[in-house]
């Protein structure tokens, strides 16, 4: 037998979605409504910024492996305002290759093999893998609605207490949150968090919380740390990105913060990895953040603003939506959107693999018949929740105006073909 083959830490890993959908909605002809890359361009002066860091000659060059001293300062500002507390910019911030890197960074630096790890679902994609690498257990738990109720809101979706306390255990080494959620845009509220941080406390467990939608949360929801919660400091791990603040995707910057004895084993992964993220990338993303820093808590902050200008994109697709007869899920807070197509009752029997979950079925049909493409939700579940879900597509409304109403168009003729 050849020696030329994979690592057992990634057995089973390698189908990947967006590789998938990279292939299926290549055809310029398709209106793509799919990834979470949009196509409406970062402000002018954070484009400005990168242009000014590049044409200074030593911000070409290495900076400091853990973080640029100019972004960690500026976040430590930033978040120390939120948090309500003073944030060590060397010792309690880490910057990495997008909130990817800090998730990466944070399964590698403080979850061993034999521990388990609590994920909530629907869950973005990466959790479960970087967990398995790691060498952990996923252990998953479904966000439900009550019973009898079809979901109108993200709001409807809940995290049943006892179901959660019943995943605890003496190997439970850690919980991944993520809030305001991808894809179903719930956002916790602060009692939801509160029974979670019980938990944790009680059994001295982790929580790394995703928060790249932090800022992205519309009027009527608040965006709760979980680590500005009593006794969770000390136990969690909060991860953002500056490519979702700033519709900067492809600049791949995100960071962990969080206490400096947990920090120093992730900073650990980081030295022996990627070491360092593009210096020109961090000096203009520190910049940026300082600008909207001097002007926070006042309506011409991006940081808040924003949220504005997507709402009334959230609200056009998910009136044309209802009116195509599918019922959309109105998040509170990011910018994706669930929608539940069981109403169309499109008859799929005749397409793809017997084996296959309908979602997947719908949006290989609607790429080809409809050129329009989503995403499907049982790849962000387990197989004992693939049913509970598959009924379930996604949709990405932080898109330009031009490309939404191509898509619109696409939905004011679904039944006329």
């Amino acid at each position: 037998m050849s020696r030329h083959t994979h690592a057992k830490r990634i057995e089973g890993l390698d189908r990947n979605l967006w590789v998938v959908f990279a292939g299926m909605t290549s055809n310029p002809s398709i209106v793509s409504l799919a990834q979470g890359k949009p196509d409406i361009p970062p402000p002018s002066y954070v484009k400005e910024a990168l242009a000014k860091a590049a044409a200074v000659d030593d911000l070409n060059q290495y900076t400091r492996g853990f973080g640029h001293p100019r972004l960690v300062k500026a976040l430590s500002q930033v978040y120390g305002k939120v948090c309500g507390r003073q944030i060590d910019p060397f010792k309690e911030i880490l910057v990495t290759v997008g909130a990817y890197g800090s998730l990466f960074n944070s399964m590698q630096g403080l979850v061993d093999e034999g521990d388990e790890v609590i994920i909530m679902e629907p869950y973005f994609d990466c959790y479960l893998p970087m967990v398995k690498m790691a060498g952990a257990k996923p252990v998953l738990i479904p966000l439900r609605v009550k019973s009898g109720k079809k979901p109108i809101t993200s709001a409807d979706w809940f995290l049943d207490p006892e179901e959660l306390s019943s995943k605890f255990n003496s190997k439970t080494k850690a919980i991944i949150l993520n809030t305001p959620n991808n894809p179903t845009g719930k956002v916790f509220t602060r009692e939801e968090l509160q029974t979670i941080a019980d938990l944790c406390i009680k059994h001295d467990t982790l929580c790394i919380s995703d928060e790249v939608y932090e800022w992205l949360v519309y009027k009527g929801r608040q965006h709760v740390k979980i680590a500005t919660l009593p006794g969770m400091w000390e136990r969690t791990i909060t991860v953002s990105s500056g490519g979702k603040i700033f519709c900067a995707t492809g600049w791949k910057i995100g960071w962990s913060i969080g206490p400096e004895h947990l920090i120093k084993h992730l900073q650990t992964i980081t030295q022996n990895s990627t070491f360092m993220c593009a210096t020109p990338l961090q000096e203009a993303m520190a910049e940026s953040l300082l600008h909207n820093f001097e002007l926070m808590d006042q309506p011409e902050c991006f940081f808040t603003s924003f949220a504005e200008e997507l709402k009334t994109k959230r609200d056009r697709l998910a009136a044309v939506l209802q009116e195509v007869g599918m019922t959309p899920i109105i998040p509170e807070g990011g910018f994706f959107m669930l929608v539940d197509v069981s109403s169309l009752n499109q008859d799929l029997s005749h397409t793809g693999d017997d084996g296959e979950a309908y979602d997947w079925k719908f949006v290989r049909w609607m790429i080809k018949e409809k050129k329009l493409a989503s995403i499907p939700i049982t790849n962000f579940v387990g197989d004992e929740s693939k049913k509970m879900f598959e009924k379930y597509i996604r949709f990405c409304f932080f898109r330009k105006d031009s490309t939404l109403d191509a898509a619109l168009d696409i939905f004011k003729n679904w039944n006329q073909s």
